[in-house]
């Protein structure tokens, strides 16, 4: 999920650097951009639901609200990555999953 969030971040760069006079780049940006974060969504939802069991949840409490919030900033819904093109979303949603991934960690440690 972070390497797809961090192609994301990379591919809103480089949208916002384009000459406006490429739509035919910047038109490609955004598919990508898209593609990316329907990836970082799916990663994200398989580590939700396939990893994560009932024990993680209580020891993490605010573990549903964080997968909540990071799927809904890979979206493409208000404040979403896939309808953005602020790299401060990109951003975002890279801190989550870094909160996501610690989380992992110490689970896999246990």
């Amino acid at each position: 999920a972070r390497i797809e969030a961090q192609s994301v971040k990379a591919v809103i760069e480089k949208y916002n650097a384009a000459d406006a006079a490429d739509p035919a780049f910047k038109a490609r940006c955004l598919f990508i951009k898209e593609e990316r974060s329907e990836l970082v969504k799916h990663h994200l939802w398989v580590l939700w639901t396939d990893y994560f069991k009932p024990p993680h949840f209580e020891k993490y409490p605010d573990l549903h609200q964080l997968f909540n919030e990071a799927t809904k900033l890979a979206g493409g819904g208000p404040g979403g990555a896939k309808s953005s093109d602020d790299p401060a979303v990109a951003d975002e949603l890279l801190a989550k999953i870094d909160e996501i991934a610690e989380i992992f960690a110490e689970t896999k440690a246990a």
